[in-house]
């Protein structure tokens, strides 16, 4: 594909690997080169069902199922530059880094991790 030098192009991402949108939004948006990617909760790609109960185990999922749109994009941990995370409960926040820090053994990205009220599906 050509695109003139100040024309903005997207392309919809969507991974068959990672659970399907739970709302009127993409999975990821890729855009003149930038991935952005929507939040994702523990839910099974297979079934669409949350699988809660286990922090890690939740964790694991949620990096799987963005492992899986990264990529269907063509990319994997290694092009994440910035990522969130939300949280109900700080007192996570060890188990969740451990789990989290799996997948980003070198050069982690910028990240924030913020404790909130509620999440989709209130897990």
């Amino acid at each position: 594909m050509i695109f003139p030098f100040n024309c903005a192009w997207q392309l919809v991402i969507n991974s068959k690997n990672a659970p399907a949108p739970i709302g009127p939004y993409s999975q990821a948006i890729l855009s003149n080169g930038t991935l952005f990617v929507s939040g994702q909760i523990a839910l099974n790609p297979a079934s669409g069902e949350l699988e809660i109960g286990d922090i890690v185990k939740e964790t694991h999922l949620v990096m799987s199922n963005l492992k899986a749109i990264l990529n269907e994009a063509g990319m994997d941990f290694s092009n994440v530059v910035k990522s969130s995370i939300f949280v109900k409960d700080l007192g996570n926040f060890g188990v969740i880094n451990q789990a989290y820090g799996e997948y980003f053994k070198s050069n982690p990205p910028a990240r924030e991790t913020v404790e909130v009220s509620r999440l989709p599906k209130d897990v």
